[in-house]
């Protein structure tokens, strides 16, 4: 039986739902890639098999704790994923005399992240804006009061979308992932 899922949401061009084991093969393209992995955390790392794709399925159906979510975007009656869309608690950074690397999971910060990842032949269409957008509305219509975004500082084009989102840049800050990050907000 499959875990309970968040909302299916929907735009006028996408539709996000849960990531779905049948989709295995299409998040073993996406995050097989280094243009897709390379901004995110301190060592980009691809996925390589069929097996951590659906474990990565898994756990994200774990993190599915409504109005957080990860999503499945797909263009509307494709029934195929371009892109993941994230809704879930961020990890705090360690303290700064804490080891770095460790198997321990950080803490969460109490605050909410938001975030996306498409397939390459999808960019620059306004998918991660006009998802963004729709997962921010059923956040703040859920009762959340603010949702953090945080770049790889060489990220710019993920810097252009929170901004076409509505979201005011903070600056750098090593709060989250034990990484220097450009740090974005949005309250509701």
């Amino acid at each position: 039986m499959p875990p309970p899922a968040p909302d299916v949401l929907t735009t006028g061009r996408l539709t996000l739902r849960p990531w779905r084991d049948d989709d295995a093969e299409v998040m073993l393209d996406l995050y097989s890639r280094l243009e897709v992995q390379r901004y995110i955390g301190a060592v980009p790392t691809l996925m390589q098999t069929r097996e951590e794709a659906l474990a990565r399925i898994a756990r994200w159906h774990d993190l599915a704790r409504p109005p957080h979510g990860i999503w499945a975007v797909e263009l509307t009656g494709t029934g195929l994923p371009i892109g993941t869309l994230l809704l879930k608690t961020i990890p705090a950074s360690r303290p700064a005399d804490a080891p770095r690397v460790s198997a321990a999971p950080a803490e969460p910060s109490g605050d909410t992240e938001i975030g996306w990842h498409f397939h390459p032949d999808h960019w620059g269409n306004g998918y991660a804006a006009e998802a963004a957008g729709v997962v921010l509305a059923h956040a703040f219509a859920s009762g959340l009061h603010r949702v953090v975004a945080v770049t790889n500082p060489a990220n710019l084009a993920s810097q252009r979308a929170c901004t076409r989102i509505g979201m005011t840049h903070l600056g750098r800050s090593a709060a989250y992932y034990d990484l220097d990050c450009e740090l974005f907000e949005i309250t509701g």
